[in-house]
C-alpha cells in the first residue's frame, strides 16, 4: 500500500510539474514562429484549433493541416519574418498579446497586431486577430 502511495503521489507531482500555463503555450507558439520552426510552431495547437479575423463569424484556418499550409507558406516567403510582443495579458486561459511583426512576405512595413489565444489542455484552441 505504501508503493502504491508514493507512486500516486509522485505521477501528481510530475504532471503537476509537465503542465504549461497558457503564457508559456503562447510562448513557445511565439518562438517557433520566429524560428519559422514549423514543426515546433504546430505542436502547441490543439488538431481541431480554429483562427478568426476578429468580428468574422467563419475561421480563415480551421484545423491543424490548415495551420501547416498557411504558416508552411508564409514561413518559405518570410525568411525576416520576426514577432516582438509589446505586451502580453493573461486572464485565465486566455493570453492577449500586442504584437509588431516584421518581414511579413519581403514586406518592409511593419504589421501591428492583437492576437488572442485560447489555450485548453495545454494546446491553443483558438486564435482571433485584429490587424491595423
Amino acid at each position: 500500500m505504501m508503493k502504491q502511495t508514493y507512486l500516486i503521489i509522485f505521477g501528481v507531482f510530475t504532471l503537476t510539474c509537465v503542465a504549461q500555463t497558457p503564457r508559456e503555450v503562447v510562448q513557445d507558439q511565439l518562438d517557433a514562429y520566429n524560428a519559422k520552426d514549423l514543426t515546433a510552431f504546430l505542436s502547441v495547437f490543439s488538431k481541431d484549433a480554429t483562427a478568426y479575423n476578429y468580428g468574422k463569424p467563419q475561421p480563415f484556418i480551421k484545423g491543424k493541416e490548415s495551420f501547416k499550409e498557411v504558416y508552411g507558406k508564409l514561413f518559405k516567403s518570410s525568411p525576416n519574418l520576426h514577432s516582438e510582443v509589446i505586451s502580453r495579458q493573461v486572464i485565465g486561459n486566455t493570453v492577449i498579446d500586442y504584437e509588431y511583426i516584421t518581414g511579413r512576405e519581403g514586406s518592409n512595413k511593419p504589421l501591428l497586431l492583437i492576437a488572442i489565444y485560447v489555450v485548453n489542455e495545454g494546446k491553443i484552441v483558438r486564435c482571433e486577430f485584429i490587424r491595423e
